[in-house]
Parts: C-alpha cells; sequence; structure tokens
C-alpha cells in the first residue's frame, strides 16, 4: 500500500512543480488521507524539497478509523498540546528551503492564512486550488474495493433490521440500532449521521431521527451508510409499516422508484452530470412534483460522504469510468409522508456492463 500512495504524492508533486511551487501543504483531512493513508485530527502533509512529512498535534493513537501512516512517510509529532500542525508545516517548509509553498486556501481561514505567512515570511504562498480533489475523482481499484466492502456491510445492517420488529420504536432508536450494526460488521463507523424517518418526516433529506413512533400505516424511510477504512457509501430505503400500503403510497413510490431507475441507467462515462440530474427529475416533474425536489439528486462518494461531481441542474463536466456516485431522488408530501430511493453505483462502460450497483437491498415496497 505504500507504494499506492508514493505514486499519488508523486503525481500531485509533478502538478505542484508544474506550477512553479517547490512544496506544498495539504490540509484537508481527506486530502491527507488519500495521499498518506491516515488523517489524525488536525494533522498536515508537507510535501516537501526533501521529504514528505506528515505533522501531528499528538502522537498517533492507533485507532483503525485515522488509518494506517504510509512507511515512506516521516511523522513529526508538535512537542508541545495546542500548536498547529499546518502553521508547523509552513515553518517546516521554510527551514527546509522551500521558496514556493503551495497550500489548500480553500480549507484555510483566513487567520490561518495569515499565520503561515508570519511564519515563513520569505516563503511565497501560492494556491494548490483543488489539485487534490481532482487526483481523488477516479478510483483505483483498491479503492472501489473498499466502498464494495462498505455496501455489504451497510446492506448487512439494513437487512437485519427489516427482520426486527419496528411498530412502537422510537426513530432515534432505530438510527443508533443501524448505526451500532454498522460497527458490529466491521466497519469503523456510520459514514453520516443515520436518517430514520417516519410517518410524515419521511422522505426528508438528511432527517434527524427524533423520539417519534413507528406507527401502522406509516411510511419508514431509512438512509445510511458504512465508513469502511476511510471510503463510505449511502443507501436510502422506504418502506410502509405492518399493512397493506395506501394507493397514494403505491403511486408515490411507483414515482421515484421510475425517476430513480432512469438515473441509474443513465450512468455512463462521457455522459453530461447535468444530463443525468435532468433524466432523473423528468418523471417526477412531469408528475408535477418539480418544486419539491431538491437541488441535487446525486454525488460522488469515496473518503468523503459528498463529493465531486455533484448531480444537479447546474453541474459542470462528464462523467468518468470508476466514478462512484449516488443517485437519490425524493419526494416529501407535508403532512403525509414521502419517499426516498438513494443507491450507490460505479460508472462503468456499457462493454464491462454498464454501471455497477453496490447497494444491492431490494427496491420493492415492502409492508413491514
Amino acid at each position: 500500500m505504500s507504494e499506492l500512495y508514493a505514486v499519488r504524492r508523486t503525481r500531485l508533486r509533478d502538478r505542484v512543480a508544474g506550477a512553479g511551487s517547490t512544496a506544498a501543504l495539504i490540509s484537508r483531512p481527506a486530502n491527507v488521507r488519500y495521499l498518506t493513508g491516515c488523517a489524525p485530527s488536525g494533522a498536515a502533509l508537507l510535501l516537501g524539497p526533501a521529504d514528505d512529512v506528515l505533522v501531528c498535534g499528538m502522537p498517533l493513537s492507533g485507532d483503525p478509523s485515522e488509518g494506517r501512516p504510509a512507511e515512506d512517510v516521516r511523522i513529526s509529532v508538535l512537542p508541545t498540546r495546542g500548536g498547529d500542525p499546518v502553521v508547523a508545516g509552513a515553518d517546516l517548509a521554510a527551514k527546509s528551503g522551500a521558496d514556493t509553498l503551495a497550500v489548500e486556501e480553500h480549507h484555510l481561514t483566513v487567520a490561518r492564512h495569515r499565520a503561515l505567512g508570519q511564519v515563513a515570511p520569505r516563503v511565497r504562498l501560492a494556491d494548490l486550488g483543488c489539485a487534490v480533489e481532482a487526483l481523488r475523482l477516479v478510483k483505483d481499484d483498491d479503492e472501489i474495493a473498499c466502498l464494495r466492502i462498505a455496501a455489504e456491510i451497510t446492506d448487512q445492517a439494513l437487512g437485519e433490521l427489516l427482520e426486527s420488529i419496528l411498530v412502537g420504536r422510537t426513530e432515534r432508536h432505530l438510527a443508533l440500532e443501524l448505526e451500532r450494526r454498522l460497527v458490529d460488521h466491521g466497519a469503523d463507523g456510520p459514514a453520516f449521521p443515520t436518517s430514520v424517518a417516519t410517518g410524515q418526516n419521511s422522505g426528508r433529506p438528511g432527517h434527524l431521527p427524533t423520539d417519534r413512533r413507528v406507527e401502522e400505516g406509516d411510511f419508514l424511510s431509512v438512509n445510511l451508510g458504512a465508513n469502511y477504512r476511510g471510503y463510505r457509501c449511502e443507501i436510502g430505503r422506504t418502506f410502509v409499516i405492518g399493512t397493506t400500503p395506501a394507493d397514494w403510497q403505491i403511486d408515490l413510490y411507483d414515482l421515484v422508484f421510475a425517476a430513480q431507475r432512469a438515473g441509474r441507467e443513465a450512468l455512463a462515462p462521457g455522459v453530461q452530470c447535468r444530463e443525468v440530474d435532468q433524466v432523473t427529475r423528468r418523471t417526477l416533474v412531469a408528475a408535477g412534483y418539480g418544486e419539491r425536489l431538491g437541488p441535487w439528486t446525486g454525488h460522488g462518494v469515496g473518503l468523503e460522504i459528498d463529493e465531486d461531481p455533484q448531480l444537479s441542474p447546474a453541474a459542470m463536466g462528464k462523467l468518468d469510468a470508476c466514478v462512484p456516485v449516488t443517485v437519490e431522488p425524493g419526494v416529501h408530501l407535508p403532512g403525509r409522508g414521502g419517499v426516498r430511493i438513494d443507491d450507490t453505483l460505479v460508472v462503468r462502460p456499457e462493454a464491462d456492463g454498464g454501471p455497477e450497483l453496490l447497494t444491492i437491498t431490494t427496491k420493492e415496497l415492502l409492508a413491514l
């Protein structure tokens, strides 16, 4: 694995050198992990003229959730608590002879950027931009393997919940149980706060679980994902509790399912991101639900749960092969409830079988 991280850092170093900088300072946690295999809280990575240094505010904890550093990265722990690894990294760059330091301005506060200039006044600061995020966009085989395992864990946790008694239990209780099951099956933790929404709350994106209890006839929407070795997936399903679905529930579910299927089938290398969004929305807009749709219908996943590309009306760019994305349309009807269906897939060319579905829990409208 150390060789993999070394190749990534070499690619970034070439970009940095091509832009006229002699060193780069990486502070965004997901980017640090992508380049080193490890992201302790607050750590910064210096790609220096001499060597690559992971600057940490405290010794590594050994917690699997923070990863393991590549063997060819030197670890430097600040001697006292309270120091800033990013500022310390700029100081190291100055002492190692760097004359220009590329930094992630989009991740730095104004105060932090000013502190870099104060600790290394003779070093010119340049903007690295989103160079690391651009490298992260297309996933390699190891990354996709981690996403597959994260999806398997997520499917297992959700499947077990569906086999239990749900009526009378609270949204909060069910969310906590799902997160426990994720860890039991090998996840480092949840990929994001688990959402369980019942009745009138169902279908809302990002709904925070409450003490509302599951009742007969409710829609139950669940949105969860596992974090496995830093890689995060997402699944969303909607069910009906304890009875035959009402006609309006069946009609709404069928519409959202058709929209989600159209979006999944549109995923292919070379397709415009906004075209996937348009295809996903089309059925719901035609049915009169256009104003109830969110600002996007999908997004990339990886070391962060919300990465590029964005599948939205204003999205720029085209999809590439080996890019994992979600397709997650939903409609919420105030006072009644709603439906959300969400899958994680990997974009593949048609010659390779088309988009690879990672989350495989049934999308049939089950009465639980």
